[in-house]
């Protein structure tokens, strides 16, 4: 192994070393189930802001986006606005209601406990589906996070003969440390680390693009730059409506993309951040935090894509497109062993990015299993047994992620897209009617999450047209059928059952005038 090999890889051990310390001493504070999936609901606006948002992003903000406007120019950048409108709408929307009404409701630890406390769901049927659909789409969410982290280590310390080899070992690596953490100090564990990645992800998505841009420029333009660099034609490689090749950007295309802000409002990582902020004052404040960090940080990785394309000496296919920001920092911090350790300090924004999504995503998966799955099988069930049950439940998620993962050439972006799909289009309208329609009932929200979950497996899965998926036929995003075929359903189902009782409907009216 190489010298700047060895630098690079004492940075990342320092790294990893510090987020296990933080697991083992948030881990005296974990008393209950309370304390281990919502931190006691007592995070203050930094940490909840930075941990929805470092636990939002995931190694897809560093790898995923960035190798996809790296190969077709500011067409793709339409993901990142509706990611930023989304970000906006679930703050200001959603996260101050859904906090009160979680307390109003039974103290709702999880959002599928939410859902049976919000429509009186006493055989617990909504509770038990929300749990699977977790249990199922996180899976798959933590899979990416996973492939991640493994291609990080395979691109840094892999080549063309051991590549596959170090992306398993990098994997095992991944997968352990980040299950000591999340297994020990539970929500306070995965928030503070998530709180010291997001800063740390935000120094590096902004540094070093700005760096590379700088350099680039310096004696050259931009649009010379990417000529130099196979780029034929800048004009269409940097506007908003025009593919690399010259042809328009699809209005299916950019629908699709703006569609992903849709998922916000589905995502149980990010709204059980908003059920465990302290106070109300601290939502406000959070709300500003977190806009601003996902302005920053989209722009940025947005930015990283173009830069690299004419900063890079070696052009990369779409296979080693989402290894790009590694890249990257790799030729500008290279030489001396300062600038090595710099670049590694970097690069461990990019592990940061990697591991604040998975952490998130495994307490959430764990949080199901044991208040959501066991707890509503097994009514006589103690605190202590349940919350043993939430980590073995971890563990199993996991190994099952790892199994998922295993493969080199799995997609970051094609695994998170179908997560994230999975969740906007089950949970995202059951979310808002749930917080703003009184008249919403209980048929029509499980009718809604099971029509949303059953459209994107049917879209994205089942080869139905021609041997190909519905949305290889159509490039249409599955989550904006999703999402609204479960809303109408909703809404149709609930207006043709019984109304609602004077109970929850006095409970609703009850949200707007609690102060908490």
């Amino acid at each position: 192994m190489s010298t700047a090999n060895i630098i690079v890889l004492c940075s990342f051990a320092a790294y990893m070393v510090i987020m296990i310390i933080i697991g083992f001493v948030s881990s005296k504070g974990t008393k209950n189930n309370e304390d281990y999936f919502l931190g006691g609901r007592n995070l203050g606006g930094w940490t909840a802001a930075l941990s929805a948002q470092a636990s939002d992003m995931s190694g897809w903000l560093l790898m995923g986006l960035p190798g996809s406007v790296y190969l077709a120019g500011t067409g793709e950048v339409w993901i990142a606005v509706g990611l930023l409108i989304g970000t906006i709408l679930n703050w200001y929307i959603v996260s101050a209601r859904l906090r009160k009404y979680t307390i109003v409701a039974g103290n709702s630890l999880t959002i599928p406990s939410f859902f049976q406390n919000r429509y009186r769901d006493d055989k617990g049927v909504i509770k038990m589906v929300s749990a699977i659909i977790i249990a199922i789409f996180f899976t798959v969410y933590t899979a990416s996070a996973f492939s991640s982290g493994a291609k990080l280590f395979a691109t840094l310390f892999g080549n063309g003969e051991n590549y596959d080899t170090v992306y398993t070992i990098g994997l095992i690596v991944a997968v352990i440390v980040i299950l000591v953490y999340t297994f020990l100090g539970g929500f306070k564990a995965v928030c503070y680390t998530d709180f010291i990645q997001g800063l740390l992800m935000l120094v590096a998505i902004m540094a070093v693009p700005i760096i590379a841009y700088v350099a680039l420029t310096y004696n050259n333009s931009f649009s010379q730059s990417l000529i130099d660099s196979g780029v034929t034609t800048p004009d269409n490689y940097l506007n908003f409506f025009k593919n690399d090749d010259g042809s328009n950007v699809s209005a299916v295309s950019i629908i699709s993309n703006l569609a992903w802000g849709l998922g916000y409002f589905g995502m149980p990582h990010i709204l059980i951040r908003f059920m465990a902020v302290k106070s109300d004052s601290e939502i406000k404040k959070s709300r500003k935090i977190a806009i601003v960090w996902v302005i920053i940080s989209l722009a940025a990785s947005c930015l990283i894509g173009l830069v690299a394309r004419g900063y890079l000496t070696t052009n990369l296919d779409s296979t080693a497109s989402e290894t790009v920001f590694i890249r990257l920092i790799q030729q500008i911090f290279s030489g001396n062993g300062i600038l090595i350790f710099i670049g590694g300090i970097f690069l461990c924004g990019i592990l940061a990015a990697i591991m604040s999504t998975a952490d998130s995503q495994l307490l959430v998966t764990a949080s199901a299993v044991s208040e959501d799955i066991y707890k509503g099988v097994k009514k006589s069930a103690t605190e202590k047994s349940a919350l043993n049950i939430g980590k073995i439940a971890v563990i199993v998620v996991a190994i099952i992620g790892f199994v998922i993962a295993i493969n080199p050439n799995s997609s970051i972006m094609g695994l998170v897209s179908d997560a994230w799909a999975g969740f906007g289009s089950a949970f995202g309208p059951v979310v808002l009617l749930a917080l703003f329609w009184k008249r919403s009932t209980l048929a029509g929200a499980i009718s809604g999450m099971a029509t949303g979950a059953l459209t994107v497996i049917v879209w994205d899965y089942l080869p139905l047209v021609n041997g190909v998926t519905l949305y290889k036929a159509t490039n249409l995003y599955s989550l904006v059928l999703g999402f609204a075929l479960a809303l109408i359903v909703n809404i149709i189902v609930s207006l043709i059952t019984k109304k609602p009782s004077k109970e929850i409907q006095d409970e609703f009216d009850s949200i707007k005038s609690i102060e908490i």
